[in-house]
């Protein structure tokens, strides 16, 4: 890997983000020269700021890792900014990424591209079987409308790409903030603080019965950088996850172990699940990235993110 990386010139979009930390940390461990572009500086939603930041800053590859996003609260209050903001970061980027003939382009996408109704384990072949969940189609269309793009680009001017779809992440670096946090996050802090304030039970929402897939994000990051230098189908998207399915009491109950929190658990069965079983099929990523499977364990994982929450609280939780 050192030598593919070494002095390429690399930019990634989003590189200050949560995911984005983490791939500029191992890009430059390889050698890579980064450059993050920054909103004040570059508006990614502008075609001329897009060509702009290329021109000023020559790339050999472009990770896309900026997007708006959000938990379910901004999918209902802001589905307008969510649409616009990523739909035309990609459309632009990979216009502007075509006009200066980058060497590759590495779109990062989302498993909320897949659609709403699909349980089970998803495979890439699934990615067009029907529409996205109605609470998160703002966000998810957009990003599977690089997918499409990115084949017309490939066959219409020969730009390579590739497009990832990443399952949920946490780690490090996330945001703790209940307007913009996921699952792990928003459980983390719950537990956190119910630890300092040593209140006596926690309430959990649903039954616990759920089966979702979670990601250590330092995995996740070199899966990308991996996929960036080993894959080349544009036509064909590339899951990255673990392939793993953890129910949301057992997600729950390693928080509640790692953290220590002496307390009880209370489910409160009032409130709805969610489908029973989303997990994405890792078969292609594995024989396309040479076996590659995520290395830390769901426990280990957490037991990290637990300990930079602790000590990061007040920062994390106004992130973003």
């Amino acid at each position: 890997m050192q030598s593919f990386w070494s002095d390429k010139r690399v930019t990634v979009t989003g590189g200050a983000g949560f995911l984005g930390q983490h791939l500029v940390k191992r890009l430059e461990t390889y050698g890579a020269k980064v450059f993050v572009p920054r909103q004040r500086d570059y508006n990614l939603t502008s075609l001329d700021a897009c060509l702009k930041c290329l021109l000023e800053h020559p790339a050999d590859v472009l990770f896309h890792a900026a997007a708006y996003y959000g938990g379910i609260g901004i999918n209902q209050t802001q589905p307008a900014t969510l649409y616009y903001s990523n739909l035309v970061m990609g459309a632009n980027l990979m216009e502007a990424a075509r006009l200066v003939k980058l060497e590759k382009f590495v779109a990062i996408g989302t498993a909320c591209s897949y659609p709403g109704y699909l349980e089970g384990h998803l495979k890439e072949d699934d990615l067009w079987a029907g529409p996205c969940h109605a609470s998160v189609v703002n966000y998810g269309l957009t990003k599977k409308m690089m997918a499409v793009q990115a084949q017309a680009y490939k066959r219409q001017y020969g730009l390579d790409s590739i497009h990832l779809i990443l399952t949920n992440l946490y780690g490090p670096g996330d945001s703790y903030n209940p307007e913009r946090s996921h699952v792990v996050a928003a459980l983390v802090r719950k537990w956190v603080e119910a630890d300092l304030a040593k209140a006596p039970s926690i309430e959990v929402w649903g039954t616990g019965k759920p089966v979702r897939e979670f990601i250590y994000v330092e995995d996740c990051a070199d899966a990308i950088v991996l996929a960036a230098e080993s894959y080349d189908d544009a036509a064909t998207p590339l899951n990255i996850g673990t392939g793993i399915g953890t129910s949301i009491k057992e997600l729950t109950e390693t928080i509640n172990a790692v953290s220590g929190f002496k307390g009880k658990l209370v489910w409160n069965t009032d409130k709805p699940d969610g489908a029973p079983f989303k997990v994405l099929d890792v078969t292609r990523m594995k024989s396309a990235l040479g076996g590659w499977t995520a290395p830390t364990s769901l426990h280990d994982g957490l037991a990290k993110t637990i300990d930079w929450y602790r000590a990061n609280k007040a920062q994390a939780d106004t992130k973003w």
